[in-house]
């Protein structure tokens, strides 16, 4: 599909002050973000936090209380979802079981009126580029979950919309099915460079597979950045904690030291960790560390030598998930949990239950926020 010059320099959706109510529940709160051309943007957040109900007022099922929503520049305010430039696949497929793959691919081509030389042209080709020629006979229960979910890609895909809207898609399959689509999926969109947008509870999916990344809790984005700026530069509690594994430990700011707030914990822990906005001292605050940030060692003199601050602490259990292990502990002082990644090494993998270790980490590593 062939766009103009001046298309291709606007956002392929745009929403300003997007709301929707539910009596007194406000499951969309007045949103305004914007996803570039042929980009992969997800949606992340837990559920309830009103993420499918954004992303059915962007496909046109449900109408917004307020603001605007454009898609490849064009308003979409009372524009029925048979008439929008957009396509989406659900966690459950809705493919046609009584019809073919190649009737499925093809389904939306026909009920635009396209010519069947067209349609059984269009489909060969789309299926061979979702890694599937050949496959036009096959009936829909003959495919495995993944080919299923080309399947339905191909079908959205076939129709050149302008977004793709994809809801939950891999929450069916199974874990290794799960891992491997989201490889698939992450090709397939660099392939066809059609703007996805996409929705997940899931943390790695889309940390994985976007570009960029808005976090959404209680109807609002509490954050829009790369994987990466999400990942390592989370700008509040929420974000901090939501995405990826951490650590949280609450309690006093003692002493700040440029951006490095020293905080004292209720049962006596004191640690250092980087400030994110504005901490003073004697404000309430929340520390995050991340697994993997933390160091562990039989040694004292691995710290003392490295001048990092450390703990002494006792192994309360072993997780092993090969590069993935790590052990859970507890602070000898204060009993203060910490979930600490092994080494992928394997050092360290001898570790006992009931053994002391010390471990410590890089203040700067840590995050730290006034709560």
């Amino acid at each position: 599909m062939k766009r103009s010059a001046l298309s291709s320099t606007l956002p392929d959706l745009e929403a300003v002050r997007v709301g929707k109510r539910y009596g007194g529940f406000t499951a969309v709160d007045e949103l305004s973000f914007s996803v570039a051309r042929g980009s992969f943007f997800s949606i992340l957040g837990p559920s309830g936090c009103g993420k499918t109900t954004l992303l059915r007022m962007i496909a046109g099922f449900l109408s917004p209380d307020s603001g605007d929503i454009c898609i490849g520049g064009k308003a979409m305010n009372g524009v029925p979802p048979n008439r929008r430039p957009v396509n989406m696949v659900f966690q459950h497929l809705a493919l046609f079981p009584m019809m073919s793959v190649g009737e499925n691919v093809g389904y939306g081509l026909a009920r635009r009126g396209v010519a069947k030389d067209e349609i059984k042209r269009r489909v060969g080709e789309m299926l061979e580029r979702v890694s599937l020629p050949g496959a036009q006979d096959k009936r829909v229960d003959q495919l495995s979950g993944g080919q299923k979910q080309r399947v339905a890609i191909a079908r959205s895909l076939v129709l050149e919309p302008t977004l793709l809207l994809l809801d939950e898609p891999l929450g069916a399959l199974d874990l290794k099915l799960r891992e491997h689509m989201k490889i698939e999926l992450k090709q397939l969109q660099a392939a066809f460079g059609t703007t996805f947008v996409y929705i997940t509870h899931d943390q790695s999916e889309a940390l994985v597979l976007s570009d960029h990344v808005a976090v959404m809790n209680h109807g609002r984005f509490e954050q829009v950045g790369t994987p990466q700026q999400l990942y390592y530069q989370p700008q509040t509690p929420f974000v901090a904690g939501f995405v990826g594994a951490n650590n949280s430990v609450k309690g006093r700011a003692t002493q700040i030291n440029g951006e490095v707030v020293t905080l004292t914990s209720d049962t006596g822990l004191v640690l250092s960790a980087r400030a994110i906005g504005t901490v003073r001292a004697g404000d309430a605050v929340e520390a995050f560390v991340r697994p993997e940030v933390a160091s562990l060692s039989r040694s004292e003199g691995t710290f003392t030598d490295a001048g990092l601050p450390h703990f002494r602490a006792q192994i309360d259990g072993l997780l092993f998930d090969g590069a993935n292990s790590a052990v859970l502990l507890h602070e000898e002082n204060s009993r203060t949990e910490f979930r600490i990644a092994l080494p992928q090494t394997g050092h360290l993998s001898d570790l006992t239950v009931g053994e002391t270790v010390r471990f410590g980490f890089d203040p700067q590593r840590a995050v730290c926020f006034a709560s």
